[in-house]
């Protein structure tokens, strides 16, 4: 009796033993995995959401269902990442559309510190905006997800409907109304570096002046100005349209003149902004749209819940 029972332990420990090794390696693999394509996986959330924090969830939702994946049965890591990654985001998509209902004033988007050379990626730059982001959000949520995957990085229409639970040929048809819902909507063009270096320093010396003349020579004359406080801090409850309106506006309007203020140039979300410290805490940032040598577009978010990724920079990437 003894005898048999040596014998099964004997057996039964190098078999444990090769189990948990092959359960470190898989594991091993599986955030290797992961961890190469973080950023792909956030900028795809992030894009579909317009939320850091969102963005961030989805990730460590998508983190615990890829860890459970056998990665056997896995031909392309990165595709079958971007489904899951994709299929929590519509979720989350869905729940902040009703979130977003009840939001004191104008939504803008959580705004991101981004690298300087994100701006080289035209493409990149330009659907991380948010001017694009803010056209994004008049599309449905399969429709977002659809035109992100296909116009932003490149997903195979095949794998898409896997993403969204359709089929291709309806994959085919939504990225063609997306397309052109978003080409009615989207900033007319892109400028030059050296046009926006020139518009956001003349911007930005106005703004920090309080020049009026300064500003109605720089802005464009259908000018559009946001912001956002989230209903914690005071911020406009409509959008201000109009040269004349919006240079008041960053005169006088958006700016505590007897604080000492500081307006620092950054990249924010791929493209020109400034950050705005009041007494030496940040304030608020103004992304700012540049087209044909003129500001088109100033978003300012002041809710605190949006601002904690102005301060180090977010990697993003496609």
């Amino acid at each position: 009796m003894s005898g048999r029972s040596e014998r099964t332990t004997d057996t039964a420990e190098p078999l444990d033993r090769a189990d948990r090794v092959d359960s470190v390696h898989s594991a091993d693999s599986a955030t290797e995995a992961f961890v190469a394509h973080r950023n792909l996986l956030f900028t795809v959330a992030y894009e579909m959401l317009g939320s850091a924090a969102d963005a961030e969830d989805v990730l460590q939702e998508t983190w615990l269902r890829w860890v459970d994946v056998d990665l056997d049965t896995v031909r392309e890591e990165r595709a079958y990442l971007v489904r899951i990654v994709t299929r929590q985001a519509l979720d989350r998509l869905r729940a902040l559309g009703r979130r977003k209902e009840s939001y004191v004033g104008p939504w803008l988007p959580e705004p991101l510190l981004t690298a300087p050379d994100v701006a080289e990626d035209v493409e990149l730059a330009e659907s991380l905006s948010m001017a694009m982001l803010l056209v994004l959000e008049t599309l449905t949520p399969t429709e977002r997800a659809v035109f992100v995957l296909r116009e932003v990085f490149d997903v195979e229409y095949d794998e898409i409907a896997e993403a969204v639970g359709k089929s291709p040929a309806a994959v085919r048809q939504i990225a063609h109304r997306a397309r052109s819902h978003v080409a009615a909507r989207r900033p007319r063009g892109i400028a030059s570096p050296a046009e926006t270096r020139a518009a956001l320093g003349a911007f930005q010396r106005a703004v920090e002046t309080g020049d009026l003349q300064s500003l109605l020579d720089i802005l464009a004359p259908d000018v559009v100005a946001l912001s956002d406080g989230g209903g914690i801090k005071h911020a406009l409850l409509r959008p201000v349209v109009g040269v004349g309106p919006v240079a008041r506006l960053l005169a006088v309007g958006w700016w505590k003149r007897d604080a000492e203020r500081s307006v620092e140039l950054v990249q924010i979300n791929g493209g020109p902004g400034l950050l705005v410290r009041v007494d030496g805490e940040i304030d608020g940032v103004v992304a700012v749209r540049v087209e044909d040598g003129y500001v088109t577009g100033a978003y300012h978010v002041r809710n605190p819940e949006k601002l904690s990724r102005v301060e180090r920079e977010t990697t993003v990437s496609r």
